[in-house]
C-alpha cells in the first residue's frame, strides 16, 4: 500500500483529498458515499499514535488495516484545539473561521445567527480536526480587523473607509456625515455596534446585486491624476462656520476641481514652487507653453488656500518678487519679454496651424524595402513675404523684432561672420538671411527644420517619431555611417584611439535613445536622418566653439556644415536646401525674403526666368573661403576639397556668382508652395496691415499741419 491509499478522490476533480476532509479541498465538493474512513489521530491520545487505525467496510466487506502515512508531519495536539472545535462554516464560500469571528475571513460574508434552540450542527458549525497547518494568528487578525473597522467611518459617496480624524473623503473629498462625528468620541462597543450596523447595511445592499466579492471604490480620474503629479497643493478649505456653509464650501471646492485642466494643475504647482524655491515646478510649467503672465483668479487663491502667500491677480513675476527669489525672477522676466514681444504666423493661427500638422502627418511615408526610412512627400520652403517692405518703416520694424530672435541674429552677423558675410549675396542678389524666433523647449532642431519649411513647430512631435522610427528601422545603415564618420574624424584630429565594439553599441544606443525622449538635445546623427526624412540637403551655419557666459572657448561645436542624404538615390531627392543656424546650443531656421526683381541674378546661374521662383543663394564656403564640411561621408567620398566639390555640385544645384563664392540655390514658389502656409502667412502679415492706417493718418494730419502753416 502506497503512502497516498488513505487518500480519497474527488468524483469532480479527481483531486486526492485527506481521509479527514469531509469536502474536497480544491472544488468543495461533498465527499462521496462509500469512501474509506480512518479515524483521526489527532481525536485520539499521544499514545493512540502508533496503534493501528480500523476503517469501515466497504459494501458490507471486510477491508486490511491500513497504515497512517509515514511521511507526513508528526501530529501534535496543540492547545487552541478546544477552541478550534466550535468553527463556524460559512454559508457562502463554506470557509471555516474562528468562533469570535463574526464574519468570513475568506469571503466577509456576515456570520448567520442561530436561535437558541437551533443545534451547532443545523446553524452550519461544523466540528471536524484542524489540521496543524492552520495559522493560531488567525483568530487575533479578525479581532483587529473588527476594532480597526470600528474606528473607521464609511463615505457614503463613494463608500470608501475613512480614518476617525479625516473630516471628509481622502478619495472624492466628500464631507464627513454629521451623525457619524460621534463615533470619535463613543465607547468602543457601542462603536463597534454603529459601524456594524452600517457594515450590515452596504453588505446587504451588495450582496442583492449578485455580487459577494468586496471591491475597492473606483476613483475617478482626473483625481487620480491630481494625487499623482499635484500632492503638494493643499486643497482643504480653510473656512469656519457651520456645517451647512462647510458643506457648501467642499461641494464648491469640487466643482472647481473638475473643472481643472493639466495646464491649471501646472500653474498652481510652479506658484506653490516659487514660494518654496523649486525651480522645477516652474520649468515645467515653463516647458508645457503655457503663458508665464498668467494671472491667478479667486477660484484658484481659494484652492491654494494661503492667503499669506497667494492674492488675486498675482503672477509667477510677482511672486518671485514678494518672496526674493532672484534666480526664478531673471528666467521669468526673460521669457515674459520674449513672449510679449514675439509674434510668428503659428502663434497667430492657431486652426491653420493644426490643420497643417495634420497635413505633415499624412505626407510623411515609409520606403519600402531594405532602407525603410521615412520621407515627406511635399517640398515646401517658408520665406517671408515681399509685401513686408511695403509697410511703414516703423510697422516692419515692429514685424521684425516679433518675428526675428534678435540676439540670434546679432552673434552670427556681428560677434563672428557666419551668415551675411557677403555684400554681393546679401544687397545684389537679396539672399540676406533672417534667423527666425524659435522655442527654447528642447525640441529646437525639430522646430528650426519645421520652421525653414512649413512655418511651424513640431508641437506634436510628428517629425521626432518619423526621427526615432527611421533610426530604428534603418539603424543597421545609418550606424555604418556613423561608426565610419566617427573613426576618421577622430584621427583627422589627432586622437589616435579605437572603441571596441561594445562600446560604439554603447554610444550608438544613446544616440537611439535621445530621438525617443521629448525634450532631448539632438546631435550630428539626428540632422543626417532628418536631411533623409526631407528628401534634401541641410546647410547649418553655426558659431565653432562653445563658450560659457563669461566668453571662454569651452570646446569645437562640429555642428556647421552640410548634411546630404547620402543613402538615397540622388534622383529620389531634391537639390534646393534649407539653413539652420546654431548658437550656444540652440538652432534657429534661417529664411530669406521673397524677391521682386528676377533680372539681377549672379554670372553662372543657370536661372528659371518665371517671375513666380524665388531663388536664395546659400554660400557653401565660410567667411574665409573655406569649403563647408560634408558630414557623414564613406572613406573613398572623402578625398580632397575638389572631389567635395563635386559631390556638393552632385546633390546641390550649385553655381559661383560674379564675385567667385560657391552657393547652393534655394528656389521656392509662392504658387506651388503648399496653400494652407499661404493663408497662414497672409493672415499674419494682415495684423500688421491693420496698424498702418493709423499711421497713415498720423502722417496724413502732420502734412495738413504743415501745409495750414
Amino acid at each position: 500500500m502506497t503512502e497516498y491509499g488513505i487518500k480519497w478522490a474527488c468524483e469532480y476533480c479527481t483531486y486526492e483529498n485527506w481521509p479527514s476532509a469531509i469536502k474536497c479541498t480544491m472544488c468543495r465538493a461533498p465527499r462521496p458515499n462509500g469512501t474509506i474512513i480512518t479515524e483521526d489521530p489527532i481525536r485520539g491520545s499521544s499514545s493512540d499514535l502508533n496503534q493501528d487505525w480500523d476503517t469501515t467496510s466497504i459494501e458490507g466487506g471486510s477491508s486490511p488495516l491500513i497504515c497512517p502515512d509515514s511521511s507526513a508531519r508528526p501530529r501534535i495536539k496543540s492547545s487552541y484545539n478546544s477552541e478550534s472545535a466550535g468553527k463556524w462554516s460559512c454559508h457562502m464560500c463554506t470557509y471555516l473561521n474562528w468562533p469570535r469571528a463574526i464574519r468570513c475571513t475568506q469571503c466577509l460574508s456576515q456570520r448567520r445567527t442561530r436561535s437558541p434552540t437551533e443545534s451547532p450542527q443545523s446553524s452550519g458549525c461544523i466540528s471536524r480536526p484542524v489540521q496543524a497547518s492552520q495559522d493560531p494568528c488567525e483568530e487575533y487578525n479578525d479581532r483587529n480587523r473588527l476594532n480597526t473597522k470600528a474606528l473607521h467611518w464609511t463615505c457614503t459617496a463613494c463608500t470608501y473607509e475613512n480614518c476617525p480624524k479625516s473630516p471628509k473623503c481622502v478619495v472624492c473629498d466628500y464631507p464627513k456625515p454629521n451623525n457619524l462625528e460621534a463615533i470619535e468620541f463613543a465607547e468602543p462597543e457601542e462603536a463597534s455596534s454603529l459601524i456594524n450596523e452600517q457594515d450590515r447595511a452596504r453588505w446587504r445592499s451588495s450582496s442583492s446585486g449578485g455580487n459577494s466579492h468586496r471591491r475597492s471604490p473606483p476613483i475617478p480620474k482626473h483625481e487620480s491624476a491630481m494625487k499623482m503629479d499635484f500632492q503638494r497643493i493643499e486643497l482643504a478649505p480653510g473656512a469656519v462656520g457651520s456645517k451647512e456653509e462647510l458643506e457648501v464650501d467642499f461641494k464648491r471646492l469640487k466643482q472647481i476641481k473638475n473643472r481643472m485642466k493639466r495646464s491649471d494643475w501646472l500653474f498652481l504647482n510652479a506658484c506653490i514652487g516659487v514660494v518654496e524655491g523649486d525651480l522645477a515646478a516652474v520649468e515645467a510649467y515653463k516647458s508645457s507653453g503655457s503663458d508665464i503672465a498668467r494671472q491667478l483668479v479667486s477660484d484658484e487663491v481659494r484652492l491654494l488656500n494661503r492667503p499669506s502667500a497667494f492674492d488675486v491677480g498675482y503672477t509667477l513675476v510677482h511672486l518671485a518678487i514678494r518672496f526674493q527669489r532672484q534666480d526664478m525672477l531673471a528666467i521669468l522676466l526673460t521669457e515674459v519679454s520674449q513672449q510679449a514681444a514675439k509674434c510668428i504666423p503659428a502663434m497667430v493661427c492657431p486652426e491653420l496651424t493644426e490643420q497643417i500638422r495634420r497635413e505633415i502627418a499624412a505626407s510623411l511615408h515609409q520606403r519600402k524595402g531594405d532602407f525603410a526610412c521615412y520621407f515627406l512627400t511635399d517640398l515646401v520652403t517658408f520665406t517671408l513675404p515681399a509685401d513686408v517692405e511695403d509697410l511703414p518703416p516703423s510697422v516692419q520694424e515692429k514685424l521684425f523684432d516679433e518675428v526675428l530672435d534678435r540676439d540670434v541674429q546679432k552673434e552670427l552677423e556681428e560677434e563672428s561672420p557666419i551668415i551675411n558675410w557677403s555684400l554681393e549675396l546679401g544687397s545684389r542678389l537679396d539672399s540676406r538671411l533672417y534667423a527666425l524666433w524659435n522655442r527654447t523647449a528642447g525640441d529646437c532642431l525639430l522646430d528650426s527644420v519645421l520652421q525653414a519649411t512649413w512655418g511651424i513647430y513640431d508641437k506634436d512631435s510628428v517629425l521626432r517619431k518619423a526621427l526615432h522610427d527611421s533610426l530604428h528601422d534603418c539603424s543597421h545603415w545609418f550606424y555604418t555611417r556613423w561608426k565610419e564618420w566617427e573613426s576618421w574624424y577622430s584621427q583627422s584630429f589627432g586622437l589616435h584611439f579605437s572603441l571596441r565594439e561594445e562600446q560604439w553599441q554603447e554610444d550608438w544606443a544613446f544616440i537611439l535613445s535621445l530621438a525617443s525622449q521629448p525634450g532631448a538635445s539632438l546631435e550630428q546623427t539626428h540632422i543626417f536622418v532628418l536631411a533623409h526624412i526631407l528628401r534634401r540637403p541641410i546647410i547649418v551655419y553655426g558659431v565653432k566653439y562653445y563658450k560659457s557666459f563669461r566668453g571662454e572657448t569651452l570646446g569645437y561645436t562640429r555642428f556647421q556644415g552640410v548634411y546630404l542624404p547620402l543613402l538615397w538615390e540622388q534622383s529620389f531627392c531634391w537639390k534646393s536646401p534649407i539653413a539652420l543656424g546654431y548658437t550656444r546650443g540652440h538652432f534657429s531656421a534661417l529664411v530669406a525674403m521673397e524677391n521682386v526683381g528676377y533680372d539681377n541674378r549672379g554670372a553662372g546661374a543657370n536661372l528659371n526666368t518665371d517671375d513666380d521662383v524665388n531663388i536664395t543663394f546659400l554660400p557653401l564656403v565660410d567667411s574665409e573661403r573655406k569649403l563647408l564640411h560634408i558630414h557623414f561621408l564613406s572613406a573613398h567620398e572623402i578625398g580632397n576639397e575638389d572631389q567635395q566639390e563635386k559631390l556638393l555640385r552632385e546633390w546641390l544645384d550649385c553655381c559661383v556668382t560674379e564675385g567667385g563664392v560657391l552657393v547652393a540655390q534655394q528656389r521656392s514658389s509662392r504658387r506651388r508652395n503648399h496653400p494652407l502656409v499661404t493663408q497662414m502667412v497672409e493672415k499674419w502679415l494682415d495684423r500688421y496691415r491693420q496698424i498702418r492706417p493709423c499711421t497713415s493718418l498720423s502722417d496724413g494730419e502732420e502734412d495738413e499741419e504743415e501745409d495750414d502753416e
